[in-house]
């Protein structure tokens, strides 16, 4: 099992990825695109990733924006891998 961060290596972290926020054992990105369509081909492109990685976000679709969150559920909370999910997730467009 990955290890917990601390809340000092959370915002170190944090830095790395900009458009994401902390948010209590979360970390999220919104995401907006022109419509639905571009919307649901984003979160298509998240699966291969997520799954070589073996670290799944939880998603929200609403019409054309996207809500990505990480935890590491087994965890209880923020590790690496959800620091380095959200850095391939943010070089996606």
């Amino acid at each position: 099992m990955a290890e917990l961060l601390s809340a000092t290596e959370i915002q170190q972290m944090a830095t790395q990825v900009p458009e994401w926020s902390v948010e209590g054992k979360t970390i999220k990105c919104l995401k907006t695109f022109k419509g639905f369509v571009e919307a649901v081909a984003f979160v298509n492109q998240l699966v291969e990733p997520a799954e070589a990685a073996g670290h799944h976000p939880d998603l929200e679709i609403s019409y054309n924006k996207v809500t990505i969150t990480l935890t590491t559920h087994d965890a209880g909370g923020l590790t690496k891998n959800d620091f380095a999910m959200a850095d391939k997730i943010s070089s996606l467009s």
